[in-house]
């Protein structure tokens, strides 16, 4: 059949539909079998759907259009790769006194120059244009990596020599001066714009939005708060941080530490770790701890599975990882999928306190927040200590009052101690 169709595959049960984002090759190019066609945004994550086989491409689906699996987004006519590959029987030569028109390279590409979509969020931050930089990816394609290092080039490029600048137009006359009235016209005219501007929303922020809702529609949801002192956590990363990063490689970070010591309490304390499921609860012998990782289209929750079997390298690996994928969009959907409890840190953006929202169908979350030096009684004396706010919400159908508080309690207490997290006790 010299025609074949390409449809959205099926990409998990739960995802029935996709955005179909943006096109990688124009329509009626010539492309390659496994070449990456488009993108599409499912509920979860980003995709790249490649070509089943050589041919001209044919564009069915609309960027921004929203397609249900298995709908068709794409034909390729296998014949024109079939004709393309032929032999061209040779032209007759030209007179000498003619031109040939000068041809356009045969690298030219649409994929030339075109950023990915992490490459773009680090270009647009670093204030570099794609344009200048050149893309060593696929076809041209400008990556991650062309894209920092044109950003750290910028940065250490010296600073351009200012410019003469024109001499300043001189003073208006008694006779030009504006009017009151026509000062504040003018003024008007660049201060008070109305313009506004509509977006629809990404599929990943609609999922996330009827998610939230659904959290605080469908759970008994409730937040207790307690504070912890981070001193010892700090001295202790301060002392052993350089023996640590030479022998692992990798930093020891404060979610390693917080995963830990959730993991512990949570076999301790099983109800917190549970979920409900119709009429029944259904209990974990094992902590899978959503990390909360923020992205350019979202926040994403993917489980590091069985923290509690994990040394905290092991945690610090599988967080980086996880948060390059999700920030580059490639998280296959089994490692979004799952997650027994979820670690959130507003603090990395400066939250003081907030109360964090269940990540369903778990039911319990922790807030993490910003380390803040505060006064505060030690030993019947007034110290200066760096402290930190915690927050649990909890749904409390499954989750007691008391159950939440002494779970906070305890966490705290291995954190300020953490020489227990470390014995197990």
């Amino acid at each position: 059949m010299p025609v074949i169709e390409l449809r959205i595959p099926n990409l998990g049960e739960s995802i029935t539909n996709v955005t179909f984002s943006k096109w990688l090759k124009p329509d009626g190019s010539t492309v390659e079998m496994d070449e990456p066609l488009c993108e599409i945004e499912t509920e979860k994550a980003n995709q790249e759907l490649s070509a089943d086989k050589a041919g001209k491409l044919i564009w069915v689906a609309k960027e921004g259009e929203d397609l249900a699996v298995g709908a068709l987004f794409a034909k390729i006519d296998t014949e024109a790769a079939a004709s393309s590959t032929a032999v061209p029987a040779p032209a007759p030569a030209a007179p000498a006194a003619v031109e040939k028109p000068a041809e356009a390279p045969a690298s030219a590409n649409y994929a030339t120059g075109h950023p990915s979509p992490a490459a773009s969020k680090i270009l647009a931050e670093g204030g570099v244009q794609p344009a200048d930089v050149a893309g060593t990816g696929k076809d041209g394609r400008i990556t991650k990596d062309d894209a920092q290092k044109a950003v750290e080039n910028k940065a250490a490029a010296p600073a351009p020599a200012p410019t003469p600048t024109a001499p300043a137009p001189a003073a208006p006359t008694q006779n030009s001066k504006l009017s009151p009235a026509e000062a504040s016209a003018k003024v008007g005219e660049t201060q008070n714009s109305r313009n506004e501007r509509r977006e629809r929303l990404s599929r990943m922020r609609r999922t996330i939005a009827k998610r939230l809702v659904s959290a605080k529609n469908n759970t008994a949801m409730l937040t207790t708060f307690n504070e912890v002192d981070m001193s010892a956590v700090m001295a202790l990363r301060e002392k052993y941080q350089e023996a640590f990063v030479k022998k692992h490689g990798i930093k020891l970070g404060f979610m390693s530490i917080f995963a830990k010591a959730c993991a512990q309490i949570l076999l301790e304390m099983p109800d917190v770790n549970a979920r409900l499921d119709g009429d029944d609860i259904v209990y974990h012998d094992f902590a899978d701890i959503s990390i909360a990782i923020s992205t350019p289209t979202g926040l994403v929750v993917p489980p590091i599975r069985n923290v509690e079997s994990l040394d905290y390298h092991e945690i610090e690996y599988k967080l980086k990882d996880l948060a390059a994928k999700a920030r580059d969009g490639k998280l296959s959907l089994d490692e979004m999928s799952g997650g027994t409890f979820t670690i959130t840190n507003g603090g990395i953006f400066g939250s003081l306190m907030s109360t964090p929202i269940i990540n369903e169908p778990q039911s319990a979350i922790l807030g993490m927040h910003a380390i803040k030096e505060r006064p505060v009684a030690v030993n019947g004396q007034v110290e200066i200590r760096p402290m930190m706010y915690l927050a649990l919400s909890y749904d409390h159908r499954v989750i007691d009052g008391s159950t939440s508080v002494t779970f906070l309690v305890k966490v705290k207490e291995l954190i300020e101690d953490p020489m227990r997290l470390w014995m197990g006790i």
